[in-house]
């Protein structure tokens, strides 16, 4: 009896001893790339894995932050968190580049090469891996695809573009361009599209699949297009080009490079860090910080899913992606040129956060939330669609849970992004609820720096942001860019009116909760600094700093905008509704308004100030601001960015207040120290006019069209044609041509502007009718005019 209580006693001692053991470093493990799997992973005998230290971690039921030690870590796979690494508060597992040193993780595979010298400064060397050719880094420099037209950062579309890009003359000296991509701007500058080449004809026409990347097809863009992967435009140093058929690489190295001993690096992988769960069975409470994420594959063939009656299609991946995922965070990372977007919170995702961390040269967006379109009451995904009132569900909100709400980016620097796709956004929202975009700093991407895709289903903070030097490829978009086509929407404007009118419930019915823009600066040299467009509704904007390109509403309701600073520029309301609700107050603008199509003001335009009296009377005689004032705002300091008003300022005088201009952007002094910060504007005291120049056109009124704000209320894709502003009823034209219609084909001449036309109409004394092409709607439309 007593050898088995001692038996009894020494079992429990080893037991207790193994317990004692593995707490010694429950609470800590340790990477390294000297470790070993078959370590311990305490900080003397550290783990070599990602992966075995998860392993490990699922056996701990406390608290556990796994220290990764400086170095480059190449993953085989991503590391994906699934319901076997969901924590609990007490135990959140933190993985954690270790204090003071710098750890890289890598979706790339290093090679192997032995190079040789070909003629004009060209090398080539046989790869044995077998690996995928999508990028290619040379001492962590990214390197080109041997491209036409070659590289140049100061071209302002794809760093060069040319028409002849795919020219038939240009295509015939390709022997085998099977692989080659070509990317072009959409014909109105709403994006890109991307296509890979599969084949040619001997005409040298090329055979392509792709062009899904843009849910409003018009073409790609005449003008700005380039191809690369082609063998035949490997001219220039930084550019490469791989023969999958030889399994040969050639390089033309820059001269500073010596190739023989360079780290040539290819990535493999489209993601590195995934967490898979579901809203029943959630991953949570994990955490990635201080990590540089890198080489991930471009995606921009696989970004093709339609977003809701926008020009959107998305790939729902990222270098991080979250779906099923709750109270996780991303800290402190730099995202170093990753292939495709950053971070992307997919489907079901509850307070996650992004937070600290610096995105740079992304391929595409920095940081995504978008939920699932079966979550959206009635959905629809073309522009033109629009589900009859019998069908469609009333009932307000989405009709499930899978979409991401109360998450946060915040803190975070973004700069160069959409460097391959153009549909993309600094942060990008679409189909969530209540996220949260504070203290950012964003700037260098071709499209919006944010973008909020539509009204489902509200409740966003958008405040302290600094975001500027956007819209650099694109048009017709803005700084902050929105639209709203909920379900009360519809692409015949005045049939809109009617369905609001007779259905009030549904203006509501998917943005449910107000979406707040406050304490930002933006700016925009191509567009507009805050662009409302197609029903955005139901948004809280006040004390914002907008720098150059005014603000924007378009087709919408109840939008409450007050207390802004406008510089340089103006309030551009364009096609309201009647009873839209929409106030403008308390407002510090330096032009004029630029009204489109708007007959009803809204709930209220008043008590703002104008920079002179002939802006505050035109204004008054448009029936708004009678108690609004005009004279110099008193800034007091502009120069500085500091544009709070002095004692004296008339501005004070209706109801502006102060609010402080120095809290825009990232709030870390690291991130700080990185950024390049804003232009400034020189202020412009004086306003100047338009100088509308009308003209009659068979009894209506027309004018050229030569402003953003009719590009965009128009739907055009640039500034040209003759833009009809009133039809009579007196006109021949009447029930033909309508307000906002845009002449571009008369009597088979192109017409570009009112000279076109008017010597046009000079013929037609020996017609009775003339074929005219417009632009209505969004569309091209052709009828015949009686011109007597």
């Amino acid at each position: 009896m007593k050898h088995l209580m001692r038996a009894k006693f020494s079992l429990r001692c080893c037991l207790l001893l193994v317990l004692l053991s593995s707490n010694s470093f429950a609470k800590d493990l340790y990477i390294s790339v000297k470790g070993s799997d078959k370590n311990p992973g305490t900080k003397e005998k550290p783990l070599a894995s990602f992966q075995k230290a998860q392993l490990l971690t699922r056996k701990i039921n406390e608290a556990v932050t796994v220290y990764v030690r400086g170095g480059t870590y190449y993953l085989s796979a991503p590391l994906l968190f699934t319901r076997e690494d969901d924590r609990s508060p007490k135990t959140a597992v933190v993985y954690k580049a270790f204090d003071g040193e710098q750890v890289k993780v890598s979706g790339g595979k290093p090679l192997q090469l032995t190079w040789e010298s070909l003629s004009n400064g060209i090398k080539k060397a046989k790869v044995t891996a077998d690996v995928a050719f999508d990028q290619l880094f040379v001492n962590g420099k990214q390197q080109r695809m041997a491209r036409y037209p070659n590289y140049n950062p100061a071209v302002r579309f794809f760093g060069g573009a040319s028409a002849d890009a795919i020219s038939p003359e240009r295509v015939k000296s390709w022997k085998h361009p099977e692989g080659g991509f070509v990317h072009a701007l959409h014909r109105h500058e709403w994006g890109g599209y991307h296509y890979e080449i599969t084949g040619k004809d001997e005409e040298g026409k090329l055979a392509l699949t792709g062009g899904f990347q843009n849910n409003r097809q018009s073409g790609m863009h005449d003008k700005y297009r380039f191809v690369e992967n082609i063998f035949e435009e490997l001219d220039t140093a930084g550019e490469w080009y791989f023969d999958k058929k030889d399994k040969t690489l050639y390089l033309y190295p820059e001269k500073t490079v010596n190739i023989t001993r360079a780290l040539v690096v290819v990535p493999q992988l489209k993601s590195l860090f995934e967490f898979r769960g579901t809203a029943a069975l959630p991953v949570r409470n994990i955490r990635i910080e201080g990590m540089e994420l890198s080489h991930t594959l471009r995606t921009f063939m696989e970004t093709k899913e339609p977003l809701l009656r926008s020009d959107w299609t998305i790939y729902r991946g990222g270098a991080v992606v979250m779906e099923g995922a709750e109270n996780c965070v991303i800290s402190k990372c730099f995202f170093n040129t990753v292939g495709g977007n950053a971070v992307f919170m997919s489907n079901y995702n509850r307070n996650n956060v992004v937070t600290g961390c610096h995105i740079a040269n992304a391929g595409a967006s920095g940081v995504c939330f978008v939920g699932d379109p079966g979550a959206v009451r009635s959905p629809r995904f073309e522009y033109v669609q629009f589900v009859p009132l019998k069908d469609m569900d009333r009932e307000p909100g989405p009709k499930t849970n899978n979409y991401p709400a109360g998450c946060t980016v915040e803190n975070t620097l973004m700069y160069g992004l959409g460097s391959v796709e153009k549909q993309v956004a600094g942060v990008e929202i679409s189909m969530s609820m209540d996220i949260k975009v504070s203290h950012n700093t964003i700037y260098d991407v071709p499209r919006a720096g944010i973008n909020i895709s539509e009204g489902t289903w509200g409740g966003h903070l958008i405040a302290y942001n600094d975001v500027y030097d956007t819209v650099l490829e694109s048009g017709d978009h803005g700084a902050f860019n929105s639209w709203g086509r909920d379900r009360f929407w519809h692409p015949d404007n005045a049939l809109m009116g009617v369905i609001a009118k007779n259905n009030p419930q549904l203006i509501t019915a998917d943005v449910i909760k107000p979406i707040v823009i406050h304490d930002n600066r933006f700016r925009c040299d191509h567009g507009w600094d805050i662009d409302l467009d197609d029903g955005s509704g139901n948004y809280h904007i006040y004390n914002n700093v907008c720098l150059n390109g005014g603000l924007k509403l378009r087709e919408g309701f109840f939008r409450t905008v007050e207390n802004n600073v406008i510089l340089n520029n103006s309030f551009h309301p364009h096609v309201w509704f009647e009873n839209s609700g929409d106030i403008f107050r308390h407002n510090i603008v330096m032009r004029n308004y630029y009204p489109i199509q708007v007959k009803d003001w809204g709930k209220e335009v008043d008590y703002n100030l104008f920079p002179d009296k002939e802006a505050l009377l035109a204004a008054q005689k448009a029936g708004t601001d009678a108690h609004s004032l005009f004279g110099n705002p008193q800034f007091i300091n502009p120069e500085k960015g500091d544009y709070r008003v002095k004692a004296g300022s008339p501005a004070l005088k209706v109801g502006f207040k102060n609010f402080p201009t120095d809290q825009f952007g990232v709030t870390s002094a690291a991130l700080k120290a990185l950024l390049r910060p804003v232009k400034l504007p020189v202020i412009v005291s004086e306003m100047k006019s338009d100088g509308e120049g009308y003209h009659d056109f068979l009894g209506a009124k027309v004018k050229n069209l030569n402003t953003l704000g009719e590009r965009s209320a128009t739907g055009m894709a640039s500034e040209t044609g003759v833009l009809v502003v009133e039809v009579p009823e007196k006109s021949v034209l009447n029930g033909l041509l309508k307000a906002n219609d845009v002449l571009l084909m008369c009597n088979g001449k192109e017409i570009k502007n009112w000279n076109d036309l008017a010597t046009v109409q000079s013929g037609f004394q020996l017609v009775q009718k003339v074929p005219v092409a417009i632009f209505r709607n969004q569309a091209l439309k052709k009828m015949e005019i009686p011109v007597k």
